[in-house]
């Protein structure tokens, strides 16, 4: 490498990202730099390649993992610190990245090679682990194209660049309408029954947008489409003509005008569909499902409506509820509730029924609290101690934390970072973990793993810590599933470690079990304590939160099912050109799947990030396929009693050395009755849900 390159932090290859070094300025010169280090390395592989394990996969994977390592930065900067100097160097590179990429995945002498593996009497020898990153390898070549030649491989590696292109500017557009919408309240009556929080909130968001003399009492409030302001905002305000407002301009995201994502849908879903062709499968759907845990498409679908039946009378029971409620208190629009009425009555009926509301809740979830509360659980079920290692790594943002998980014996055996709050102008929305660092054998040697943890809640505000409603507390503690099993992985070889190698349908599995602990009594009452006073959670509270826990739980499920069916209509039964357009197809299964209509102006796909330009593009029923999974697997902790601490840490252990010990290294079946000791039932999903008996 050349001095200019050496220089360049992206070029480390290796360690923890020096977030305190990286510029933009850096991503063009030293992207392209690695891409022709990176195609001399595999073109002297190929000519040399040996197909032994290592001869050939353990080559290959140093030449992903220093791809991995350089993109996978880029690729989290543009989550959480995201800029226009930022995206303009990711879009000039993503071309050649995606030409490497699929120059690599196409090459005939590596996949030549995997089969000579596959078929050779030292196959036998190989440890299960290894098996399977072979066989995923062998897989993903070939739908990488690998088999396809002439104008058919030309117009295959044409269309992945397209996608690249067109799911990136989604995804732009997306946080740009997001960012692009505000509505500026100045009187008392505008900001009528909104909470102290999302007062602060809003108060905040008008002085960074150069209100400078913005208070909490005397405004003006700046209230916004990014998730912790418009969703308050829609539970609490009394101004009906403005939740219509908020919510007209949150169903029509990048729906209009420059930002408009119907002709990326449209090219999309095109595009998808002649590269199933291409590769032989008559849908996107099942080329889809040729990477997942579901057998076939017919399968999703008789989930689908299992769930569907199961949850549609008690949707329209809890809307008659809203609508009696609304009219016992004298609401002029009982008689005609509609979108941006729900969240504001189910709120007043949490308040009354069950006594219960969000803003009563949160001063009992500071996020410090919670986090010693989550770690603790962590500690009695499976034995690791996490604590902080603030300063040990570079952060991209001040509010960013780190820590390091130490096993039994004290020994640190994983690290995360935390990033907890929202920042619209910057981060994308929701929450997610990723990989930094993945655990594997080097030299032999064991690289601990590093997860990335990101949220979205409110943040600290005019001297409080961040306090938490309880669904940003449920959500820490899904992602926190995630980076357990990408943390508590005994797997070496980092094909299969972790979150590797695992089928997308299942990897919700950890994460989906965490959140049952939301809801146990000791954890609960463990991680809440009021901010200012540190009492706990009043007793009376925590059965109001069990009380409530299956309330409105049938819309939530049918409002799933209605994302999981459209996506799954588009991706297999809908035809580019044909009879229907994308918007009709909606429109159906929404007619199936929701008691109220949409309006007609509804175009909640053009904000579909996950499948548009995340992962589960014919993969949403994901969530629901895992939470079949993550039930019973909760299950069988309640079947040796939640207040038996010995029995739980015994369940605990057989779920860390199963579940998330054992990664991509086995089928998520095999793994899941290694743990559970059967096949999975959605009895205790329905049974969660409040939709069987108990």
């Amino acid at each position: 490498m050349t001095a200019t390159t050496t220089q360049n932090p992206l070029l480390i290859g290796a360690g923890l990202p020096p977030f305190d070094r990286i510029k933009t300025t850096h991503i063009v010169p030293g992207i392209m730099a690695l891409l022709e280090n990176l195609m001399a390395d595999l073109e002297a592989l190929e000519a040399a390649v040996v197909p032994t394990w290592a001869g050939l996969v353990e080559p290959l994977t140093r030449i992903e993992e220093r791809l991995g390592w350089s993109w996978g930065i880029v690729g989290h900067l543009m989550g959480v610190k995201n800029s226009p100097e930022l995206r303009a160097a990711y879009e000039e590179v993503q071309p050649a990245l995606v030409q490497f990429a699929t120059r690599l995945g196409q090459s005939q002498p590596l996949y030549d090679a995997f089969m000579q593996m596959r078929a050779s009497a030292d196959w036998e020898a190989l440890e299960p682990a290894q098996q399977r990153i072979v066989e995923s390898s062998m897989r993903e070549a070939e739908l990488s194209g690998v088999g396809l030649q002439g104008a058919d491989k030309e117009r295959f590696n044409e269309i992945q660049q397209a996608l690249a292109e067109l799911t990136t500017k989604f995804a732009n557009n997306v946080l740009d309408a997001t960012k692009a919408f505000s509505l500026t309240l100045t009187t008392v009556e505008e900001v009528d029954g909104l909470p102290p929080s999302l007062l602060a909130l809003a108060a905040q968001a008008a002085r960074d947008a150069g209100e400078a003399e913005a208070t909490v009492e005397t405004g003006p409030w700046r209230i916004t489409l990014d998730y912790p302001s418009y969703g308050p905002f829609m539970q609490h305000s009394r101004c009906r003509n403005l939740r219509e407002t908020l919510y007209r301009a949150f169903v029509t995201r990048a729906s209009e005008g420059e930002l408009d994502n119907v002709p990326n849908i449209d090219r999309i879903l095109e595009l998808r569909h002649e590269m199933a062709h291409l590769l032989g499968y008559s849908t996107y759907a099942e080329l889809s499902l040729a990477r997942k845990m579901a057998p076939s498409v017919e399968a999703i679908d008789k989930l689908m409506e299992e769930l569907r039946v199961a949850s549609y009378d008690t949707a329209a029971k809890e809307l008659d509820e809203l609508k009696a409620f609304a009219l016992a208190k004298g609401a002029p629009e009982a008689d005609s509730l509609t979108h941006w009425d729900t969240a504001f009555w189910a709120e007043r009926i949490r308040e009354e029924k069950y006594g219960l509301n969000d803003e009563e809740l949160r001063p009992y979830f500071p996020l410090p609290q919670v986090l010693d509360g989550l770690f603790a659980l962590a500690h009695r079920i499976f034995d690791i101690t996490i604590s902080p290692a603030d300063g040990e790594a570079p952060v991209w943002h001040p509010d960013v934390r780190y820590f390091q998980v130490l096993n039994g014996n004290g020994e640190p055996i994983a690290h995360f970072y935390l990033d907890p709050y929202s920042r619209p102008a910057e981060k994308r929305g929701g929450a997610w973990m990723d990989d930094c660092i993945n655990r594997g054998k080097v030299n032999g040697q064991v690289r601990l793993p590093v997860a990335y943890l990101v949220c979205n809640q409110s943040p600290p505000v005019d001297g409080k810590p961040s306090l938490m409603t309880f669904r940003d507390v449920e959500t820490l503690f899904h992602e926190f599933g995630h980076g357990l099993q990408h943390m508590l992985t005994q797997v070496d070889y980092t094909g299969a470690a972790g979150i590797n190698n695992v089928e997308w349908d299942a990897v919700e599995l950890p994460s989906q079990f965490m959140e049952n602990w939301c809801y146990h009594r000791d954890t609960l009452l463990t991680l809440a304590r009021h901010y200012d006073t540190g009492a706990p959670l009043p007793e009376d509270l925590y059965q109001k939160i069990m009380a409530a826990r299956t309330f409105m739980t049938g819309s939530a499920i049918l409002r799933q099912v209605r994302f999981g069916w459209t996506d799954i209509e588009l991706h297999h039964r809908y035809r580019p050109a044909g009879p229907e357009t994308v918007a009709e197809v909606s429109r159906r299964i929404a007619a199936q799947s929701s008691i109220l209509e949409p309006l007609p102006q509804d175009a909640f796909l053009c904000a579909f990030t996950h499948i548009f330009a995340g992962g589960y593009a014919a993969g949403y029923y994901s969530y629901f396929w895992a939470e079949v999974l993550s039930a019973d697997a909760f299950a069988a902790f309640e079947e040796v009693g939640l207040d038996n601490d010995t029995a739980l840490a015994e369940t605990g252990h057989r779920f860390r050395d199963t579940v998330l010990a054992l990664g991509g290294s086995r089928h998520p079946m095999d793994v899941f009755k290694a743990f559970r000791g059967r096949e999975p039932s959605t009895q205790a999903l329905l049974r969660h849900r409040g939709l069987v008996a108990a």
